[in-house]
């Protein structure tokens, strides 16, 4: 079995209460009466208290197109980056040249070369490590980063591979676009880069295993969520009717999934969810018949530091594995959702 050797974030250093945030993009805006008041509603009913951003707020009026902020995409997810992996290499008692294969994913931004080869050589990974960076996935990209990283172990019992996750997505700020998944977006997503250390089977760890794991794409859902890409860079798409698509897809998918392995939902042990927002959260919670603390772990993640796009799900498994960590072999379940409209689900043993 794949283990999961080390878990690292990196978060931007500033900081700020959602109110904050909320005030910055009206004046941004210059939102009328009637528009403020859905931007105050929506925003107070984020769950979200706080978030970490790439820049200081009062740098985002200055940001012109998508050429300047994707400048600083490539600036700030390089320092995250090789603050994150190397985090995660340390807590794993991993050195850098131990390393076979680097996955790095994002979807806030474009970088060619790749933000993990501009951070090998800073950080200590060999000339011939293989590398995968992976646009397009989202949110979704953190569970099926370490589901790809699984895979590639398999076949390499004495192995590491890294999984990197950088989403800059206030980034992606569009001050023209008055739409209601424009207002959503604002109010929920944040900055913020993870990364994964895990090792083949013959290797000594002591982290969670990865068991199984499953991929589903869903069909005539693809307009669901994504990004609209125009001059001004990315246009969030964002379905209103996704919590009623997760309520009618998610619970059967895990349930099947589980009942592969001989298990039911209340069988786990410990739900490591991403935040995609609180319908969708109370969608997850309702269609697996949860109770409410078994998502505990993704609500506190989504209140202080908000939906982290791919890196949530692995911020929140680094909370779970510093914090009171489910008993010893017991199962767990990390799942996240992405355009597609897709979801990822692994199986992991605690």
């Amino acid at each position: 079995m794949t283990r999961i050797a080390g878990v690292q974030t990196a978060l931007p250093p500033y900081r700020y209460e959602q109110y904050e945030i909320t005030e910055a993009l009206a004046g941004l805006a210059a939102a009328p009466p009637a528009a403020r008041a859905v931007l105050d509603r929506v925003h107070a009913a984020s769950a979200v208290r706080s978030r970490r951003l790439a820049l200081p707020l009062e740098r985002y009026a200055s940001l012109h197109g998508f050429k300047e902020a994707n400048d600083v995409f490539i600036e700030t997810a390089q320092e995250l980056g090789e603050e994150a992996v190397t985090g995660a290499l340390q807590a794993a008692g991993i050195r850098p040249d131990e390393v076979d294969l680097v996955i790095s994913t994002s979807v806030t931004g474009i970088a060619a070369p790749s933000v993990e080869a501009r951070i090998a050589g800073r950080i200590g990974l060999r000339p011939d490590v293989k590398r995968l960076p992976v646009f397009g996935l989202g949110c979704v990209a953190g569970a099926a980063g370490l589901a790809r990283l699984h895979d590639y172990l398999e076949a390499r019992p004495q192995g590491v591979a890294v999984l990197l996750s950088v989403e800059l997505c206030s980034l992606t700020l569009q001050r023209d676009d008055a739409s209601a998944a424009n207002v959503v977006a604002g109010s929920l997503f944040g900055d913020g880069a993870a990364a994964v250390v895990a090792v083949g089977r013959d290797r000594d760890a002591s982290g969670p295993e990865v068991v199984a794991t499953r991929s589903r794409l869903y069909p005539d859902t693809e307009h669901l969520l994504g990004w609209d890409v125009g001059d001004g860079g990315f246009r969030i798409v964002l379905g209103s009717d996704l919590p009623d698509l997760v309520g009618r897809h998610l619970g059967p998918e895990v349930r099947d999934f589980l009942a592969d392995h001989d298990l039911k939902p209340r069988d786990v042990a410990g739900w490591v969810c991403h935040p995609g927002g609180p319908k969708v959260l109370e969608a997850v919670r309702q269609t697996l018949d949860l109770p409410a603390r078994a998502l505990e772990a993704t609500w506190r993640s989504l209140a202080e530091v908000g939906n982290l796009s791919s890196a949530s799900v692995l911020h929140i498994l680094r909370d779970v594995l510093a914090g009171d960590r489910p008993l010893p072999g017991s199962p767990g379940v990390l799942l996240a959702m992405g355009p597609g409209f897709c979801s990822e689900i692994v199986l992991l043993r605690w």
